[in-house]
């Protein structure tokens, strides 16, 4: 069943235990995240980001192939549609007018006052329908982006003037796969989630050990975004299949060869962060 992140997350922090979010790339993605989730009785936030939602064809394909999903797959956990990164007012609101039940705002690439201004705006159209809103404070690592951890009193700043729902500070982790040890600030994690009150969210969660994130649960983080961690999966399955069935020229069977893969990562990642059996 369609939900909001609130109703979702509330919960995750009040029996502290995370909330993975899926990246969905595409139709066999978002089905298999489904059914993995519907078999572990597991709360799921699908998240898609703006470059998938341009591969899908659309703020609307890509809602509305989930909200179809859910109701033919028979769904029912919660589920929610978040979009991941949006990277301007407009794209939020046009994420909120498609039926997305959630929307992050990134502004961590601009200054302080003008992420703030943005991430209100957005807040005020979404509330209105009511959807949910996630920010960001500081920058989160990448391929071409260096980490600047969140200031605690910027935090409270952002969470104050402009009403957000969740929190994304950036205290140490990175998009994609890590280049040596991860190493997040769990302490400051704390004081943010004192400060604010707000369920957290970690980005970057692939390649963060186990007891890492068992330690983020500990400090205030109730969503953890996955998205490498699945790729690797379903693509070495599907080389290896490609491999071994040479033949094969049926897309389906191509693209389904990596569901399996996908499928044992996300139940191991729902009863990881204690999400598993939790729907009800």
């Amino acid at each position: 069943m369609i939900e909001t992140m609130e109703k979702i997350l509330k919960k995750a922090q009040a029996e502290q235990y995370a909330v993975a979010a899926y990246n969905v790339n595409n139709l066999e993605w978002a089905r298999f995240i489904l059914e993995a989730s519907e078999d572990s009785k597991t709360p799921v936030i699908l998240e898609v980001s703006e470059s998938a939602v341009t591969y899908m064809g659309g703020f609307n394909v890509a809602a509305q192939m989930i909200r179809a999903l859910v109701k033919d797959l028979k769904i029912t956990v919660p589920v929610a549609i978040h979009l991941d990164h949006g990277k301007s007012v407009e794209s939020c609101k046009q994420a909120i007018d498609a039926g997305f039940t959630s929307v992050m705002f990134d502004g961590s690439q601009l200054p302080l006052e003008e992420n703030i201004s943005k991430t209100k705006e957005v807040v005020n159209y979404a509330h209105q329908h009511g959807v949910t809103v996630e920010a960001e404070i500081g920058k989160v690592g990448g391929e071409n982006s260096e980490i600047v951890h969140a200031d605690p009193n910027e935090c409270v700043r952002i969470v104050q003037e402009s009403g957000i729902d969740f929190l994304a500070p950036a205290l140490g982790s990175v998009h994609g796969l890590y280049h040596g040890e991860p190493h997040i600030d769990f302490d400051t994690t704390k004081k943010i989630r004192d400060l604010t009150g707000l369920p957290l969210v970690l980005h970057g969660g692939t390649g963060i050990p186990d007891e890492m994130l068992l330690e983020g649960i500990k400090s205030g983080i109730c969503k953890v975004n996955i998205n490498t961690e699945l790729q690797i999966a379903w693509s070495m399955a599907l080389r290896k299949y490609l491999n071994d069935n040479q033949e094969v020229y049926d897309p389906r069977p191509i693209m389904k060869s990596g569901e399996m893969a996908m499928k044992e990562e996300i139940v191991y990642k729902n009863k990881l962060l204690g999400s598993y059996g939790k729907a009800n």
